[in-house]
């Protein structure tokens, strides 16, 4: 493939695939963290739901509506290695990724995706709007392995937001500079697209990542615990 996402995704997979890679500490003391292999299996599964299921197609919109949140980072993730573009300012998309559906009735997308933010979610907890489609039940059953149908080139739009970037410019613009092999903290008050600013970055220097919930205390014993990076 010849997008940074998708290089990115294939260095995670393969170089220490089996160290953690993002792990997220949410409220009532849920702590999810997932591995390079792990990471990318999730990220697989999503980007063959939305080619396969959604007809998603490089230069395809998503916006994501989503707090920052490990599952937010997977589907950004997904959308990019697919060649998508990732709405993060709530402008026009062609699909959109919610943890709340009901608010989006009616509006103008070709899919609305929820997702559930519980870590153990099966399905979506209770019924959803007419053909809202049901992240946690349907990812499971897709492949862990993904192989684009068409070539994403490097100068479709890659993120909407404070500014627009390009494929060709996420890991060089949009993705903030961090030390090689750092063990970053990311608050997710800061909100999703500084986070994945700063996610991008880590992981681009074969870094990893915390992404701590706005609720949980950033105490000494979780930076030392996760052995977080100080400056």
């Amino acid at each position: 493939m010849s997008i940074p996402a998708a290089n990115l995704m294939s260095a995670l997979r393969s170089g220490h695939s089996t160290s953690p890679r993002l792990t997220w500490y949410g409220p009532d003391s849920e702590r999810v963290e997932l591995s390079g292999r792990v990471l990318d299996n999730w990220v697989a599964k999503t980007s063959n739901l939305l080619q396969d299921e959604l007809d998603a197609e490089p230069g395809t919109a998503i916006r994501i509506d989503l707090p920052a949140h490990w599952k937010s980072f997977v589907w950004a993730l997904a959308a990019w290695q697919l060649g998508m573009e990732v709405v993060l300012d709530g402008s026009a998309a062609d699909l959109l990724v919610t943890n709340d559906p009901s608010d989006h009735t009616g509006a103008a997308y070709d899919a609305v995706v929820a997702v559930p933010l519980a870590a153990l979610a099966m399905s979506w907890p209770g019924e959803l709007p007419p053909g809202v489609v049901d992240y946690a039940a349907e990812v499971r059953s897709h492949g862990d392995v993904f192989m684009v149908h068409n070539e994403p080139t490097p100068e479709l739009a890659a993120v909407r937001g404070n500014a627009g970037y390009a494929h060709a410019d996420l890991m060089e613009q949009f993705a903030e500079a961090a030390e090689p092999g750092v063990r970053l903290l990311v608050r997710a008050s800061e909100g999703l697209e500084s986070g994945l600013s700063a996610a991008l970055g880590a992981w681009q220097g074969d870094g990893s990542v915390v992404l701590v919930h706005e609720d949980v205390d950033v105490s000494e014993h979780l930076l030392e615990n996760e052995r977080v990076s100080r400056s």
